[in-house]
């Protein structure tokens, strides 16, 4: 499992400059001003940070760039590392330099002399962001990554007591990273649901239930999916009660398919090594919660994880079966692949029946055809409440986390009838990831703000990002966390 590169913040002091070892951060300003620190930086080099400002280095230089000069002279450090970032510097700005150092460190220790910077907090949120590794499973040619971020502050104590809250986030959203990694011949519904269950050590109450409960629940379409695995289907229910006693929580409901095989309507074979990603919802879900409780929000969340694995067997639904959900509507499975739907609604259904929360969101990779209408910069932002969902859009936006919404409405509905049953599971080609929300709307109350998102884009991708390496991104916990803070928490 990964952890955080140890954190922490120092009383700023420019006289230990020289001897400082490991990576050396000094901060310039766009304009091409020396901080303190660089200014001493500079005395110590004989004059090389102002040769490069004076020879334009800084000019075209952007917010957050680093410019390095390896083993300076006048100084015992391994490299001088050069932060074009001005003193009141944006958040976006303070996280991807804190990113950018990350990435340039690799894994080495780092000390940033930060002065008076405002945001020194977002700046190591932006490290710890971007310092992951997901090396696990790896036996060689592992590079060391034992290092450690200080950063320097004239406030050290009180910028500390700024960071610790963005920290825990931080924490949630590597749990999330982890979670998604993690192949599915480790990652079992039963290990899921046993780390899940690790978290009690933070103050969540957490309830696992077994394939028993789940069918004297009435959880027939979760169960029609993983009943032709080995592996045991499970829910997993967790709660942060931090507000009022008798506030509504806010649910939180995640797909979490440990590996989805498209069942009897078996998948290509090219590329269904990704399917290990298919639990992403889940992972956003325990990553959050993880953050709430580590944050200690004041705020009431129940986070509740459907657990399956969609396998072929003798004991796998077929296309053409009818199952009964929870609600007591009958499904007709056309496409075994269209499984996520099928374990959601009863979750769905049981979150609201039990906790009837203040509102609710649902995440899944649900569907391809959000990739082919928003690629992988936005996920698919549906909802029936248009105060709940403009709040979420909004965190989103704050936190740099790409989404969109897209439409709901009747026609699409009518894609799902069935001549057997009261609806199919899929409504066709035409509108994929709509005609699968519309599948989950019907079984959300009349009165439950509802805001579905569909992450099949954004939860793991291809290529790395701004604040991740290529895999798992952890989208969504830190929109979520937003969300909590700016809309449920108390005052």
């Amino acid at each position: 499992m990964s952890s955080l590169t140890p954190i922490t913040f120092a009383e700023f002091n420019t006289s230990d400059l020289a001897e400082a070892e490991g990576r050396v951060v000094v901060v310039v300003s766009p304009d091409g001003t020396l901080e303190p620190a660089a200014r001493t930086a500079n005395r110590l080099t004989k004059g090389a940070i102002m040769r490069m400002v004076e020879q334009g280095a800084f000019e075209k230089a952007k917010p957050g760039q680093v410019i390095s000069l390896a083993w300076p002279a006048g100084m015992k450090a391994e490299a001088l590392d050069v932060l074009v970032l001005a003193r009141a510097a944006t958040t976006a700005e303070a996280r991807k330099a804190g990113s950018a150092l990350a990435k340039r460190a690799g894994g080495k220790s780092v000390l940033v002399m930060a002065g008076a910077m405002r945001r020194a907090d977002e700046l190591a949120m932006g490290f710890a962001l971007r310092s992951y590794r997901f090396d696990t499973h790896k036996t060689a040619d592992v590079a060391a990554a034992d290092g450690a971020l200080t950063i320097a502050h004239k406030s050290a104590d009180a910028m500390a007591e700024k960071a610790a809250p963005l920290l825990a986030v931080a924490e949630g959203v590597h749990m999330t990273r982890d979670l998604i990694n993690e192949p599915a011949n480790v990652l079992t519904t039963t290990e899921f649901a046993a780390r899940a269950e690790e978290m009690k050590s933070l103050g969540l109450e957490i309830e696992v239930l077994d394939e028993a409960a789940l069918e004297k629940l009435g959880m027939r379409t979760l169960l029609s999916v993983g009943q032709g695995s080995d592996s045991p289907s499970k829910v997993v229910v967790m709660q942060w009660k931090g507000g009022a006693k008798d506030a509504a929580p806010l649910a939180l409901v995640g797909k979490g398919v440990v590996f989805d095989t498209g069942g009897i309507s078996l998948k290509p074979a090219g590329g269904m090594e990704d399917m290990t990603m298919d639990m992403g919802g889940a992972g956003v879900v325990t990553g959050t919660m993880r953050a709430l409780a580590l944050r200690k929000a004041k705020a009431n969340v129940v986070g509740l994880i459907g657990l399956v694995e969609n396998m072929p067997s003798g004991n796998a639904t077929r296309p053409g079966d009818v199952v009964t959900s929870m609600k007591g509507d009958t499904v007709e499975v056309i496409n075994t692949d269209a499984e996520g739907r099928l374990v959601l609604c009863d979750v769905m259904w049981y979150a609201q029946e039990r906790f009837k929360p203040a509102g609710m969101i649902d995440l899944a990779t649900l569907t391809g055809a959000i990739i082919i209408g928003l690629g992988h910069e936005n996920a698919g932002v549906f909802s029936n409440d248009d105060a709940l969902c403009n709040a979420f859009l909004k965190s989103a936006a704050a936190e740099g986390e790409g989404a969109w919404r897209m439409p709901l409405g009747k026609a699409y509905d009518d894609q799902l009838k069935s001549r057997i049953a009261d609806m199919k599971n899929v409504g066709g080609r035409p509108a994929g990831s709509i005609t699968a929300a519309q599948f989950l709307q019907r079984f959300v109350q009349d009165g439950t703000p509802w805001i579905h998102l569909d992450i099949a884009g954004v939860a793991s991708v291809k290529t790395e990002t701004d604040f991740a390496p290529k895999g798992a991104t952890g989208w969504g916990v830190i929109a979520l966390n937003r969300l909590v803070a700016d809309k449920f928490e108390a005052e």
